[in-house]
């Protein structure tokens, strides 16, 4: 099994900008919850099934106070 951080580096520049975008302008606000994130990138037709299990997977549970929580958590 790979390691996270091998994990994020294998994604595109345009993949990691995406999910940055996705939390900053389609969540519903801060502060909020890994499953409330995990819930809302479930419906997004712009991500693969493989980007959404490594998000659900790569994202530590606990609560996030804005988006640069969720990115220094992510390696992003």
């Amino acid at each position: 099994m790979e390691s996270e951080e091998v994990i994020v580096m294998m994604l595109d520049q345009a993949t990691k900008d995406n999910i940055k975008d996705h939390i900053l302008n389609h969540h519903d606000g801060f502060p909020t919850t890994k499953q409330k994130l995990v819930e809302a990138c479930e419906g997004m037709s712009d991500f693969t099934p493989e980007v959404k299990k490594w998000f659900e997977e790569a994202l530590p549970g606990g609560t996030y106070n804005n988006a640069e929580e969720v990115f220094r958590a992510l390696s992003l």
